[in-house]
């Protein structure tokens, strides 16, 4: 009997029991069915994460804070001791000798200075905060404008334009999808290139107008939405808000942006990294910080993925119980089989076969089904639940996943079919033929 014999007898008495064999692989389906929508969650979204990393152009730029003083270094513990002379930033947003509310360390323009100065370093810019009042285009009325909080160290998932200058010296602006409507533009590219008004008001209580160019149009991202602005732009809104400020107010900024060669390789970037750290800074890529979501998430999947694997062995008990009780029903035929001249080599490779079998069917079926079902899911929630967050497909089906699901789950049926395989090849032919 040759390999294809064996696995056609081996198909064939698959369903000699078909209602045992139909629980059994049930069993597995429900394990596999799991196993494949939690994998496919987790790529799906890690994809997603991946994509908004890639586009936010973290391998050039370095978020720069100075390392919180409220601990000592070293080996001390405690707080820190009260320093009068370095800079602080009230809770409320002012700087400023004597300024109410919590406190908090600041950069101050020598540390700026310091930063620039740093080995790998090319550039450090400020972030500044600005708080336009509104933003208008045309005679279409004036609206609420919010300014991005990373549109400084972060390129923009485009939907049409182009991306922000940091060297341009013209104000420019990136809108977010859901400003068009309200502005008056009938799509993301009738946007691109058209002048907006963005009004301020100064410490003294007088508003400014400025104009701006649209430059380009941004999907709403994990790094929050807001209208973008450029370097020259924040500066030029900046200065526009300080007019009238106190002149013993201090200058501080509670982070800054540290320009490096985009070539810059994972060592040479720590090493940056390293040597800020040794000057009291603390410098994080944007990768960095996402990839705070991308652990949590796959601690979530990982959690998922071990109640799928749980089903799954619990499934493997299922296909011991189904060999063995083929075994003991077919003890008789066995026993020919092995008077015939049928080595135990084989007897063991037809009932190995049977549960590899028994295996792939659950899987196969699990597998298909939670395709279909996932990618109906998927589809659904991209257009309602999730349609604030184009690109995000919830569920992502990769082809060699599914393989490996399908094999995963036949190795355990293999090892699940084993103990009966080896019963049934130890079988004694004598014993067997006069087994009742």
């Amino acid at each position: 009997m040759n390999f294809v014999d064996i696995f056609r007898t081996a198909v064939s008495n698959t369903f000699r029991s078909r209602l045992r064999t139909t629980l059994t692989v049930v069993a597995i389906f429900i394990g596999a069915f799991t196993l494949t929508i939690t994998t496919a969650i987790g790529t799906g979204v890690s994809d997603y994460i991946n994509k908004q990393v890639a586009s936010v152009g973290a391998s050039d730029v370095l978020l720069v804070s100075k390392t919180s003083d409220q601990t000592t270094t070293g080996t001390d513990t405690g707080p820190a001791k009260y320093d009068p002379t370095a800079a602080k930033a009230a809770a409320g947003g002012g700087l400023g000798a004597g300024a109410p509310g919590q406190a908090t360390t600041v950069l101050t323009q020598a540390d700026l200075t310091t930063i620039g100065q740093t080995s790998g370093v090319l550039s450090v810019d400020p972030i500044v905060t600005v708080t336009p009042d509104y933003i208008q285009y045309g005679d279409n009325g004036k609206y609420v404008l919010t300014v991005s909080a990373t549109s400084a160290f972060t390129k923009a998932d485009l939907a049409a334009g182009a991306q922000l200058s940091s060297t341009d010296q013209t104000l420019q602006v990136m809108l977010p999808l859901d400003y068009l409507s309200n502005l008056g533009f009938s799509d993301a590219a009738s946007a691109v290139g058209q002048p907006v008004t963005i009004g301020i008001t100064d410490y003294a209580g007088t508003q400014h107008e400025v104009t701006a160019t649209v430059v380009g149009v941004q999907n709403t991202t994990l790094l929050g939405g807001g209208v973008g602005l450029n370097q020259y732009a924040t500066t030029q809104l900046h200065d526009l808000q300080s007019t009238g400020k106190p002149a013993n107010s201090v200058a501080g900024y509670s982070r800054a942006v540290a320009h490096i060669d985009p070539n810059s390789s994972k060592s040479q970037i720590s090493a940056i990294k390293d040597s800020l750290k040794t000057q009291g800074y603390t410098a994080l890529t944007v990768a960095d910080q996402i990839g705070t979501f991308e652990t949590v998430i796959n601690g979530i999947i990982g959690v998922l993925d071990a109640f799928a694997v749980i089903a799954l062995i619990a499934a493997g008990f299922g296909i011991i119980n189904t060999l063995l009780m083929s075994v003991q029903e077919r003890t008789r035929e066995i026993g020919l089989m092995k008077a015939m001249g049928m080595s135990g080599r084989k007897v063991y490779a037809l009932f190995s076969t049977e549960a590899v079998f028994i295996g792939f069917l659950g899987s196969a079926i699990g597998a298909g089904v939670a395709i279909l079902v996932g990618s109906v899911i998927s589809s659904v929630l991209s257009k309602r639940l999730l349609s604030g967050l184009p690109g995000l497909h919830l569920l992502e089906f990769s082809p060699v996943s599914i393989l490996i699901i399908i094999l995963v789950v036949m190795l355990i049926a293999f090892l699940a079919g084993t103990l009966p395989a080896r019963r049934a090849a130890r079988q004694n032919p004598i014993d067997a033929l006069r087994y009742e």
